[in-house]
Order: structure tokens, then sequence, then C-alpha cells
């Protein structure tokens, strides 16, 4: 499905391309996050933030909302959550009491580290309808768009 707009060619294509862009980015997230709600109860959000701390260590909750393109509201949310159910535990920094970091707790370490292979493998599945050149220009194009300033 693309655009209906009647602008410029160069309008046209751009908004094309942006449809097709959000569209199968939706897509993904939905069958993906379908998974991590249906079988462990968890958002993209959640799974995120534990991924995050399982691969990169505690990090301060400001520092894992930016990570996750979260905003402070919503990461803080994010991690309320998480930390009911005894997943994260979050503790002021010894530094600078301002800071709250947020570590995985035990329970939070086992299940992450329980699904994320199962996630790792689903992703590889969707992303295996390309081949690994056009995975790597995909990339390459995403991160291109993704880093403009």
């Amino acid at each position: 499905m693309g655009t209906h707009y009647k602008g410029s060619e160069e309008e046209v294509q751009a908004l094309d391309t942006y449809i097709k862009l959000v569209r199968v980015t939706e897509s993904l997230v939905a069958r993906l996050s379908h998974q991590l709600r249906s079988q462990h109860d968890l958002t993209l959000s959640q799974f995120g933030a534990l991924e995050s701390l399982l691969h990169l260590g505690d990090m301060s909750q400001s520092e894992l909302g930016h990570k996750l393109l979260k905003s402070s509201g919503n990461i803080t949310m994010v991690v309320d959550n998480l930390e009911k159910r005894g997943l994260v535990q979050r503790c002021r920094d010894t530094g600078d009491r301002r800071v709250v970091m947020v570590r995985l707790a035990a329970a939070g370490r086992r299940l992450i580290a329980g699904i994320f292979p199962d996630h790792a493998q689903a992703i590889t599945e969707e992303m295996g309808h390309l081949s690994q050149d056009e995975q790597v220009a995909l990339g390459e194009l995403c991160k291109k768009l993704g880093v403009r300033s």
C-alpha cells in the first residue's frame, strides 16, 4: 500500500518508502511482541530493558531509557512494572544519590537468560527472508536514516 497523495515525484517516493518502513516495522514488532506477551507476559520495552541489563550490566534508569529510546516517564513505568515482578532492583548510585541505578534481580537474570535465545532465533527466522547481503544493506540504510542530525 502506497500513498494516495498527489504531490511531486520526490514526495510520493518519500511517502511510499516511509509507509513501507512503518508497516514492516509494525508487522515485525507485532509478531515478536505477541510471542513475548503470550509466553512470558512481557512487553517489548520490558524485554529490551532486561536484555540490556543482561548484556550491558547495571545502568542508570536514564541510560536505560536512552538505550531503549523511551521517555523518562515511560522508562519509569517499565522499570516499575519489572520491579513489581521482582525482575529488577533499583538502588541509588553511591557516587551520586540523584542517580537511580537499575540491576537485574536473580529472577530477572534467569528469565531473560532463558528466553533470549528463543527470541534471537525468532528474529533470525524473521530476518531470514532476506539474504545476508540484503540484511547488511538494510542495516546500513537504517543506520544512515537513523543517525541523521
